[in-house]
């Protein structure tokens, strides 16, 4: 079987720093494209750099046939799901997939579907030789989009026990909850990654000053300063993932206004795990009670973080913690800088970047570290990687005052 090597390109699939519409419309386009199904491990196998999808059976739905089988193109969120059941170290399996898809094929269908025995046949004698390897003997949940032409894409490899949140589900009810709170709020921005969807709101009319924290910064975007404007409006993230990584949430924001950098406070994040119960074997099709309690759930959640984050009061309680380190002076910047971000994992293209917003910020203290990893992350093309070191900010700051 020969299969043709066909990539969807990465704009039908992912945005970075669009619209509120722009996100709806790709998100409406792709639940068209979705098919999801718990499989067992004899049904799948590797070929050509591939997953391969047998004897599932098609479904009739009033919208035509849904037809299971396929080809599907493996995603490195889907590798990354792949290498965590299989337990294969997770860098050796992209790698094989990228250098050596023999090697791939031949992995994961070895621990999918185990090993025959080897006989030989001595003297009219049989002997083993090689013992049989069982195969797996779990079904998995496969998240996938339709291929218009040629091979799918191959989104997630997951366990059946995982409670799916769609992100379409979860911008609407997100949405409708910030109505229910009564609260006028501006979408900054949003992202979305075969990963993630990210979703950044605002809400100016909720704003504070905070003199401390921006004393002596300017903006590298716009040469505005935090002397003249230190005004900071309250803001959250809201965060989704369909393919297994990570739990839908709500994260507390403070955004200034000179430049949007977001000091986010990962320890007032609220989340909602996907973890269900185990599902039978076939095609999935959520019911509309089973989404509607989904859907409920988080617009209840939206209206309790629109309440608690978008208030006067929290602003300022985080205004105040952030102050206490924020104004201690920094030392030797490059040494600090780069001691934080290998804290903090960055890679050293970030830890440059970093260092060069620090520099242009002009502010030579901890809370100038906080300005510069929000402020470079904007710049970072690649949604999830810059979802990540945002959300160091206030991290990187604490480290750098400590030191």
């Amino acid at each position: 079987m020969t299969i043709e090597q066909t990539s969807p390109a990465a704009d039908e699939t992912t945005l970075r720093n669009k619209d509120l519409k722009a996100l709806a419309a790709m998100l409406q386009e792709q639940q068209t494209r979705k098919v999801d199904f718990v499989a067992p491990a004899a049904s799948i196998r590797a070929e050509e750099g591939m997953i391969v999808v047998t004897g599932a059976e098609a479904e009739l739905t009033e919208d035509g046939v849904t037809q299971v089988d396929g080809v599907y193109q493996p995603t490195s969120v889907m590798l990354d799901g792949l290498a965590a059941k299989l337990d294969v170290p997770v860098g050796y399996l992209k790698r094989t997939h990228r250098t050596r898809p023999d090697l791939w094929d031949a992995n994961v269908n070895g621990w999918l579907h185990g090993r025959k025995p080897k006989i030989r046949n001595r003297d009219g004698e049989h002997e083993l030789i090689r013992p049989a390897v069982p195969g797996d003997d779990r079904s998995f949940l496969v998240r996938t989009f339709r291929g218009e032409q040629g091979p799918g894409l191959g989104r997630a490899f997951l366990s059946d026990g995982y409670k799916l949140i769609d992100n379409l589900d979860a911008l609407m009810a997100t949405l409708d909850g910030v109505r229910a709170a009564g609260v006028d709020i501006d979408v900054r921005g949003c992202d979305l990654s075969d990963s993630r969807m990210y979703v950044r709101l605002l809400a100016p009319q909720i704003s504070a000053y905070a003199p401390e924290l921006l004393k002596g910064y300017r903006s590298p975007f716009t040469g505005a300063t935090g002397d003249e404007n230190p005004t900071v409006f309250a803001g959250f993230v809201i965060s989704n993932s369909e393919v297994g990584a990570g739990a839908y949430s709500i994260t507390p924001q403070i955004v200034v206004e000179i430049c949007g950098n977001g000091a986010t406070i990962t320890k007032d994040v609220q989340r909602s795990v996907h973890v269900g119960s185990r599902m039978a074997e076939g095609l999935i099709r959520w019911s509309d009670e089973t989404r509607a309690k989904e859907i409920e759930l988080i617009r209840s959640k939206t209206k309790d973080a629109v309440r608690t984050f978008l208030d006067v009061g929290y602003v300022t309680r985080v205004i105040a913690d952030l102050e206490k380190t924020a104004g201690k002076p920094i030392d030797g910047a490059d040494k600090v800088v780069r001691a934080v971000g290998k804290k903090l994992a960055f890679s050293e293209e970030q830890i440059s970047g970093v260092l060069d917003h620090f520099i242009q910020g002009g502010q030579r203290t901890a809370g100038g570290v906080l300005q510069a990893v929000t402020s470079y992350a904007q710049t970072i093309k690649s949604a999830d990687a810059a979802a990540d070191v945002e959300a160091q900010g206030v991290k990187a700051m604490e480290l750098a005052a400590a030191m």
